[in-house]
């Protein structure tokens, strides 16, 4: 129990503690008595809340029951209890993923952690309520309190002026005077569409602006103007909002000059991963179409349910996935390049597309730009789109359908030398029209 003054919101006492120990997102989940350290802690259906909790590399787990293997997989949390002195780690907690139902549970929360709360994680009683600080290093923080506390009965005063992000309250208006997330993003943004034209500009570590020269400035000054600094682990974000730009030809129609590129993984598996990406380019690729002479390309788009690409001989598939259920069949199933002789060309193990994904937030906005140059200058406009509750399992849906799609710029120069030169640039992207279906949630906004 953290120790109280009896001034301060009890609630903002720990938000506070966890802030201090590095935390910038903050949630609550609401304990049922089935939430504890036997039948572990319920996250919430689908996988949703892989987007919330930062977690390591995604594994089988192999483990044994009545004579059969699981079908699940796990991930290693970087999870500290969270007390009256300090932090301690809980070295082995994890999140279990049920793809059968699907659903994420945590568990080894108890194990070998020294200060852990181990008779409340243990209990079976309502209204107990885990708080959850998630670091940008990938630290997550908790701290569980009982029924009758302070901290619990202030929660239940404020539940329903709190936004839900699946089965978290996203406590973020608590540190921000009551005002939502939401309503401070749409501020800042209208804020920056009303300053007109903008000099690129990129933020540096130290928390600087310096100008910005090349052509790709559009998110960097954005990041910049919302004071958004280099994060290593996720995407840009602004109080827990994943900030995304794109150009447009104008504030008319708002249409997207081109694709939003999702993530751009390289193949985990196939002959681009076995043999090496020459050998996948001799094998596959093609002579330049302009003419430069030593030049091989691999490029065009692959979505599922195509025919055979005529330049390269390979198409997409999807293996492991029911898009009628919605749900993983196969946790070692895969994206895949195949060719004709079905000899798979490249694939994507559904544990590693998982773990791309997880580095997108649960709430996104996207933002339309114009650019003017030289030298380089960006507008923001005035419509923007947010979206909030995005899965991996609406990402295999979108890919099952089509709708995101394969578009790599694959290249290999200097053929006929003894050092060829190749670039690798895998992606999967998808229209902007259709990044609506990439979330549970998604509506347009359009400022004053």
């Amino acid at each position: 129990m953290l120790k109280a003054n009896g001034l301060t919101d009890p609630l903002i006492r720990i938000l506070d503690q966890m802030a201090a120990h590095g935390a910038t997102r903050f949630y609550a989940k609401q304990l049922a008595p089935n939430d504890n350290s036997k039948n572990q802690v319920y996250l919430g259906g689908g996988f949703g809340a892989l987007n919330i909790i930062p977690h390591g590399e995604i594994e089988e787990d192999g483990s044994q029951v009545a004579g059969s293997v699981r079908d699940r997989a796990k991930a290693p949390v970087d999870f500290w209890w969270m007390d009256d002195q300090g932090i301690a780690p809980a070295p082995d907690a994890q999140l279990i993923l049920y793809p059968k139902y699907p659903e994420v549970r945590m568990s080894g929360f108890l194990r070998g952690a020294v200060r852990a709360p181990a008779p409340l994680m243990r209990s079976r009683d309502e209204g107990r309520v885990l708080f959850f600080g998630v670091c940008p290093d990938g630290r997550v923080l908790g701290h569980v309190v009982g029924r009758e506390t302070p901290e619990a009965a202030s929660l239940t005063d404020k539940v329903d002026t709190l936004e839900a992000s699946g089965v978290f309250l996203d406590l973020q208006s608590l540190r921000q005077k009551g005002a939502s997330s939401r309503q401070m993003l749409l501020d800042a943004l209208r804020r920056i569409h009303a300053k007109g034209w903008v000099p690129s500009q990129k933020m540096g570590k130290n928390g600087l602006a310096a100008p910005y020269n090349a052509r790709n400035g559009g998110g960097y000054t954005l990041e910049a103007e919302l004071g958004i600094s280099p994060n290593g682990y996720a995407e840009p974000d602004y109080l827990g909002w994943e900030v995304k730009q794109y150009g447009v030809r104008d504030f008319v129609k708002y249409l997207a000059k081109s694709p939003v590129t999702l993530m751009t993984p390289e193949p985990t598996g196939g002959v681009y991963r076995d043999e090496g990406v020459e050998a996948f380019l001799r094998r596959y690729g093609y002579p330049d179409k302009s003419g430069k002479e030593g030049r091989i390309n691999f490029g065009g788009v692959y979505a599922n349910g195509r025919d055979f690409h005529a330049d390269t001989g390979l198409k997409l598939v999807l293996e492991g996935f029911d898009p009628d259920k919605g749900k993983i069949t196969d946790v070692d199933g895969q994206i895949a390049l195949i060719d004709r002789e079905d000899v798979v060309a490249a694939s994507w193990g559904f544990k590693g597309v998982i773990g791309h994904w997880n580095r997108k937030h649960a709430k996104a906005v996207y933002v339309p730009s114009l650019m003017r140059a030289p030298p380089p200058e960006y507008s923001y406009g005035s419509r923007v789109e947010l979206c909030e509750g995005t899965d991996v399992l609406l990402l295999l849906q979108a890919l099952d359908s089509g709708a995101v799609y394969y578009d790599p710029g694959i290249k290999m120069e200097k053929t006929d030398t003894a050092a060829p030169e190749i670039k690798r640039r895998s992606q999967f992207r998808v229209k902007h029209n259709n990044l609506a279906g990439l979330y549970e949630k998604s509506e347009h906004e359009q400022f004053a």
